[in-house]
């Protein structure tokens, strides 16, 4: 199976696990804000710049490292509806 590093709806399916990293250029957050970004690039994993799913026993974990344009969107969803 080939593309693990974009959005695979099919993949979707098996996910058992989600991770978030945290892109260089993201700088500080407080882990409040850190906490609800995170809920939300994984609420709408389609909309994420940077994901990876990766084999696991049981199905996918899914990554996401979330980038600077991605909290741009998000604060910006959260704020403007």
């Amino acid at each position: 199976m080939a593309g693990y590093k974009k959005y695979d709806p099919r993949l979707e399916s098996l996910v058992m696990e989600t991770k978030t990293f945290w892109d260089a250029e993201v700088g500080d957050l407080s882990e409040q804000d850190k906490h609800w970004l995170a809920d939300a690039v994984h609420q709408e994993p389609q909309k994420a710049s940077k994901i990876n799913y990766e084999r696991s026993h049981t199905g996918f974990t899914r990554e996401i490292t979330v980038t600077v344009p991605d909290i741009e969107r998000l604060y910006q969803e959260r704020y403007t509806g």
